[in-house]
């Protein structure tokens, strides 16, 4: 777990090196399609299901990472982010009491609004004054990915590789499309990015998903999902020192208080078993 998270903690750094030598949708693109090459073996229809997976796809794939790595290039700070998209684990919370029946106590409510509360903290910092809109496109990539996340939760016959591959070879075609229509210079992109554009597409591809995701999928096949979730906050801690150490972030004392609430109150979430009805999704 600790490797996972450094990994992913990494991650920040090595996506935000990434867009900033080449546009979020085109830098999106580049991944999926190394990463649909790589997992094209994988790639296998899954039997009465195709249709959840490919609103998976959407969710969790393209429309999720296009507006991440674009506010991922919009912020100054990579620690902001780092923070900011763990609102994915209280929306998939919410959304669950929603269309999963899920009960949830008070304490998990209290986890809930305590992990908005304390972005909003950080929102509020007249220090990322001029990154806001990066924000807002975290959050909203929270809310996108966590609608996927729910729909996910109801497939439990796929591996990890096989809806990986679904993923990037649904993803990258649209990605394209829109950058070829929202964005400009692409030959003059590519032939001008530099190790640190074409790293950040390799790292994202390789580290993240199939190192990162595929031992995340390992530990929960062998432990609870109360041991491993709690452990997963290893890594925006480490986005934020990489953060620091590698791009210079400089943190504000409300960034530290937002960042505080935010991550006790997702731990305190993740603690929380749910407890879900048997009248089953209805989504």
């Amino acid at each position: 777990m600790l490797i996972i998270c450094v990994v992913w903690g990494f991650t920040f750094v090595a996506g935000k090196a990434g867009v900033s030598e080449m546009p979020p949708m085109l830098f999106t693109a580049l991944r999926y399609m190394l990463l649909a090459l790589l997992l094209f073996p994988f790639l296998h229809i899954v039997p009465g299901k195709m249709p959840q997976v490919m609103f998976i796809t959407i969710t969790m794939g393209s429309i999720h990472f296009a507006l991440f790595y674009g506010g991922l290039g919009l912020a100054e700070n990579v620690s902001t982010v780092a923070v900011a998209v763990q609102l994915s684990v209280p929306i998939s919370t919410v959304m669950s009491i929603v269309f999963l029946n899920e009960q949830v106590g008070w304490r998990r409510w209290g986890g809930i609004v305590m992990a908005f509360g304390g972005v909003m903290v950080i929102g509020l910092d007249p220090a990322i004054i001029n990154e806001r809109l990066g924000l807002i496109m975290v959050i909203a990539a929270a809310f996108i990915g966590s609608a996927g996340m729910i729909v996910m939760k109801q497939i439990t016959d796929t591996g990890v590789y096989q809806m990986q591959a679904w993923i990037a070879m649904m993803s990258w075609p649209p990605l394209c499309a829109a950058s070829l229509i929202f964005e400009s210079n692409h030959l003059a992109v590519l032939q001008n990015a530099g190790w640190m554009g074409w790293g950040g597409v390799l790292y994202t591809a390789i580290g993240a998903s199939l190192i990162g995701h595929a031992g995340m999928y390992y530990l929960l096949q062998r432990y609870d999902v109360s041991v491993t979730a709690p452990l997963t906050l290893m890594a925006p801690i480490f986005g934020i020192v990489f953060g620091v150490m590698f791009w210079g972030d400089e943190l504000s004392l409300r960034f530290w208080i937002g960042s505080v609430l935010t991550l006790l109150g997702v731990l305190i979430i993740g603690l929380r078993k749910p407890e879900v009805q048997k009248a089953g999704a209805v989504l």
